[in-house]
């Protein structure tokens, strides 16, 4: 398993080494890819690693680091908070973004 260090050692990784340019946003029942002003549901993308980080001292500093590459071929970045600073999405991006999934877990 790939070492990526700390969460933004992680993202710099992904977009400059692994072509994961683009940064996405997270919302209800979509992602959002703004600088395309485009989203995709949770049928229009797959995910291709999930890197959880843990803040040392804080359990605000929680994070997860999804790589994502959608149904039109675009490769980005999705951090999203976990625990507390989880943000509210749909039953359906829950299961898609599930770390229990059969998917490899980096």
């Amino acid at each position: 398993m790939k070492d990526y260090g700390t969460l933004s050692q992680a993202i710099n990784k992904l977009k400059l080494e692994e072509g994961y340019e683009h940064d996405f946003n997270l919302l209800d029942e979509e992602i959002e890819l703004k600088s395309k002003d485009e989203t995709f549901g949770v049928e229009d993308f797959d995910v291709d690693k999930v890197l959880r980080f843990e803040g040392m001292s804080n359990p605000d500093d929680n994070a997860i680091l999804y790589a994502i590459t959608t149904s039109k071929g675009y490769k980005g970045v999705l951090v999203d908070g976990y625990g507390i600073s989880s943000g509210q999405v749909s039953k359906e991006m829950i299961a898609k973004l599930d770390l229990k999934d059969n998917r490899p877990i980096n």
